[in-house]
């Protein structure tokens, strides 16, 4: 879903935590006062009047114009070439952590969730709600032992229809009280908020990825 009024939002709480007035702000940047505070000023539900007028002069839908349409709706851009990266790529692509998707054999069958995820010592960290389902149905009860997993990463550019996946399988692993510090010290966030204090981590065994280029 797009954030139609938080760039506004965003704008305006940044100048105030810098102590700049609009006037200050337009002329740091090189943009004029009164395009600074339409940008301010925008409510969610302006702009999403407007998007539908221009949607339906452009012969498109709102969802689309707002970039809220799932990605990669849309065919292959001419001369786009699939191409293979090796694990040090891959893993370059997806050190500056975001958001990925765990994927797992739940009590429920084959299940597949979003997490907020950083990188640190080659491996995954992530928190979740303790006894929630990526606790619970990832612990096998046996010491030394753990469940394997898969975990995914991509991004997609749709302007320009090229993009890049990453598949990361290896073991998860329960952080342990004796290494909560090491896990808290990646400054790994859950976007859902909530007390989300276990860690889980992620050390690959095998990881793979493909970029969608053009010629």
């Amino acid at each position: 879903m797009s954030d139609l009024g938080g760039l506004g939002r965003r704008i305006a709480g940044r100048r105030e935590a810098l102590g700049l007035t609009r006037e200050e702000l337009a002329q740091r940047a090189g943009v004029a006062e009164a395009y600074l505070g339409h940008l301010e000023d925008q409510s969610e539900s302006t702009l999403r009047e407007a998007a539908a007028k221009l949607a339906q002069a452009l012969d498109t839908t709102v969802a689309e114009l707002l970039g809220e349409a799932p990605s990669g709706a849309g065919g292959a851009a001419p001369g786009a070439e699939l191409a293979e990266l090796d694990e040090g790529e891959a893993l370059g692509l997806i050190a500056p952590g975001g958001v990925g998707r765990i994927a797992y054999e739940g009590r429920f069958g084959p299940t597949v969730l979003p997490v907020n995820y950083r990188v640190a010592g080659g491996a995954i960290v992530f928190r979740t709600t303790l006894g929630g389902s990526t606790d619970a149905d990832l612990r096998t009860g046996l010491a030394g032992v753990e469940y394997k997993v898969a975990f995914e990463v991509d991004r997609i550019e749709e302007d320009t229809r090229t993009g890049w996946s990453v598949l990361v399988q290896g073991a998860l692993h329960h952080v342990t009280d004796e290494e909560l510090a090491e896990a808290r010290a990646t400054g790994v966030e859950p976007w859902a908020g909530g007390d989300r204090r276990q860690y889980l981590r992620i050390t690959p065994s095998r990881v793979t990825g493909r970029r969608i280029a053009t010629g």
